[in-house]
């Protein structure tokens, strides 16, 4: 193959991913695409499922804290045959790290002048 079959090659490769660009640019606008993913997929709109942290406890071990429905589920996952495990499930993203309340202050005594007025 010479030269100009190299260019050829290249300008017709540059030109198809330009349509297919200028494709997927046209279905976006024209909010076709919206249509097209179910709800539940859309960005931004009422996602049910989340990652909320992954950590990585060696190279076939990871722990994974995942939030779903409003509640938080903690998972070992394990990479090969043993079986993954729900550890833990929380009420919400707010349970187990409320601080705690401060006790109420004790009612204030009434001073001796107002006391023994009251007595009379």
């Amino acid at each position: 193959m010479d030269l100009s079959g190299y260019l050829q090659f290249v300008a017709a490769l540059a030109l198809v991913l330009g349509l297919i660009g200028a494709l997927a640019w046209l279905v976006r606008r024209s909010g076709v695409a919206g249509n097209l993913m179910p709800t539940s997929a859309r960005k931004g709109e009422g996602r049910r499922l989340g990652v909320v942290e992954v950590l990585s406890l060696d190279p076939r071990r990871k722990l994974a804290l995942v939030r779903c429905d409003g509640r938080e589920h903690l998972l070992l996952l394990n990479q090969g045959p043993a079986p993954d495990l729900m550890i833990a499930t929380t009420g919400g993203p707010e349970a187990g790290r409320e601080e705690p309340a401060e006790p109420a202050a004790p009612p204030a005594a009434p001073d001796f002048a107002t006391t023994l007025e009251q007595s009379r």
